[in-house]
């Protein structure tokens, strides 16, 4: 690792305009990156990381954006004010970024192949077409990609978030840049991915000298990953160190706040045996695929022969990784997709039930999706969007009941009732995950699937989800399919473990049983991954060996 810094940013400042008035995201940053060096970036939603990262590339959105101070320089090339030229040098070839929801950032109209032969040969003209091809499905295998050849030729619609998220890694490292910034990287993926992606990342970074700047909430990747750590909020850098100093002994109160927020606590302890509210024989989502003249030439067993049965007031925990069927199995339980095999509510077949006649169950099966930005409507206000569920199954209700009603449940979330004439765009990503769970509640379902509803959240909103649950829970008596990739908050809140892979179902029991002494050796990678990462931890828990 040489000793002159890659990257120079000092006394970092950005603003943006909005109505009128000025908006300081980031104050006075500074900090320095060398060759073969990791740093990383923490602190909250808000708290100017992410601004500042997008600084080094200059993508924010100028001149709404501006910067009021400060230098930011690669190799002395001054980057803050460079010009469009500078900039299209730099960006893919000497500087990548990893975005964090690379749904929205991977053209929906293109396949895989054609968006990674673009930034290859957007930056090296001289290679070829094969030659590009053949570097794109080496890069694909090497973020771990199954079928690489095959998938090369997919959409980004027909990838799961772990498999896309692979993909934008292997887009960013296909230049071999002097600099990797990482935005959330491993967010949507699950937890053997992780280990997985983090070590490649490692192995590259020795091979080809590249920095990293990794920004997170996930301090558990920081202590695997960072040698150097900047604690930000507010805009301002309040803490930086070298990053087992920092975590041993913090100095700064935010960043004891922050090692102190991950998701504590057990499930609700359950007296007696209750009834089962829903059940499931032999499940199956079998996806045609399609051949010549659209005729199928065989199938996608995404849920194969999936069995379970959930009791009033009881968590289950769905876990395994992107793309072993644990969504699909979801939506197939609450006959929003077409499934074959016995599914029973309350004792009462549903399975063959069309769509009309599964109408008069659908107030008692709600759902909260992984990102409450995507399913909550843009057009709609807070009001309008949680009292949808009210106008269409209590049609006795007027306008005032509906309101009082909305007031109620937001203040069960901890959200306050003066929000109701608001937008989604207007709150932080823990605030429109409490939204979509009031959404969810307002008419007191019985069952209610949770899939990755904490996934993309900070640490500490993390927690404050993970008890509001809990406390829904109790207080409702609501029986919760919570699907997660996070073991963590899992422990905190599933009676019992169900683990899925290629659709398959490799281990359920109850999860103190799972967690403590796993029968399948799938089950222990995925406990060893999660808390392996986070191994220096003095609140994990212990995985038996």
């Amino acid at each position: 690792m040489s000793d002159a810094p890659l990257l120079v940013v000092e006394n970092l400042g950005v603003n943006f305009r909005s109505e009128g008035r000025i908006i300081e995201a980031v104050r006075g940053v500074s900090f320095t990156l060398r060759r073969g060096e990791t740093l990383s970036l923490v602190g909250e939603s808000g708290s100017g990381k992410s601004t500042a990262a997008m600084s080094i590339m200059q993508l924010l959105p100028y001149p709404i954006a501006s910067h009021p101070t400060g230098s930011i320089r690669l190799d002395g090339l001054e980057l803050v004010g460079a010009d469009d030229r500078t900039m299209r040098r730099v960006r893919g070839s000497r500087i990548a970024l990893v975005p964090q929801e690379p749904l929205t950032s991977l053209n929906p109209l293109h396949t895989i192949d054609r968006q990674i032969i673009e930034s290859i040969r957007l930056h090296q003209p001289d290679i070829g077409k094969e030659a590009a091809l053949a570097r794109t499905i080496e890069l694909l295998k090497l973020v771990g990609l199954r079928d690489a050849e095959n998938r090369v030729k997919s959409y980004p619609h027909q990838l799961s978030g772990g498999q896309r998220q692979r993909v934008m890694i292997a887009m960013a490292l296909a230049n071999e840049p002097d600099l990797l910034i990482a935005d959330e990287p491993t967010t949507a993926l699950d937890v053997t991915v992780q280990a997985q992606v983090l070590d490649l990342l490692q192995k590259l970074q020795k091979q080809l000298g590249m920095a990293m700047l990794l920004i997170t909430h996930d301090l558990g990747i920081v202590r695997k990953m960072a040698e150097r750590v900047c604690v930000m909020t507010d805009g301002v850098i309040v803490e930086a160190g070298k990053t087992a100093e920092v975590f041993d002994n913090p100095q700064h109160a935010y960043t004891k706040k922050l090692l102190d927020a991950e998701p504590r606590g057990r499930p609700l302890v359950i007296e007696q045996a209750e009834p089962c509210v829903l059940a499931a024989d032999d499940l199956k989502v079998h996806f045609p695929i399609k051949g010549w003249f659209g005729k199928p030439r065989g199938h996608v067993k995404a849920v194969d022969g999936v069995s379970l049965a959930i009791r009033r007031g009881k968590t289950l925990g769905v876990v395994g990784e992107s793309g072993s069927g644990k969504s699909t199995m979801g939506l197939a339980l609450l006959r929003l997709l077409r499934s074959e095999g016995a599914i029973r509510f309350n004792g009462e077949p549903i399975d063959t039930c069309n769509t009309g006649e599964m109408r008069r169950f659908r107030d008692r099966m709600q759902i909260v999706f992984q990102d409450p930005f995507a399913s909550l409507s843009p057009r709609l206000t807070i009001a309008q969007i949680i009292e949808e569920g009210l106008i269409n199954f209590r049609p006795e209700l007027g306008r005032a009941a509906r309101r009082q009603a909305v007031r109620q449940i937001l203040d069960e979330v901890g959200l306050r009732g003066n929000i109701l004439d608001r937008y989604p765009h207007e709150f932080s990503g823990g605030q429109r995950q409490r939204i979509a769970i009031a959404r969810a509640i307002i008419l007191k379902p019985e069952f209610v699937v949770l899939d990755e509803p904490t996934s993309a959240l900070d640490m500490s909103v993390q927690g404050q989800i993970v008890a509001l649950l809990r406390d829904l829970q109790e207080k409702h008596g609501l029986t919760y399919l919570f699907i997660s990739h996070d073991l963590k908050v899992v422990r905190a809140l599933a009676h019992d473990i169900l683990v899925m892979k290629d659709g398959h179902v490799v281990e359920h029991g109850p999860a103190d049983r799972i967690f403590d002494s796993a029968s399948s050796s799938y089950t222990r990678e995925l406990i060893s991954a999660a808390f392996d990462l986070r191994a220096r931890d003095p609140a994990a828990p212990t995985v038996a060996s």
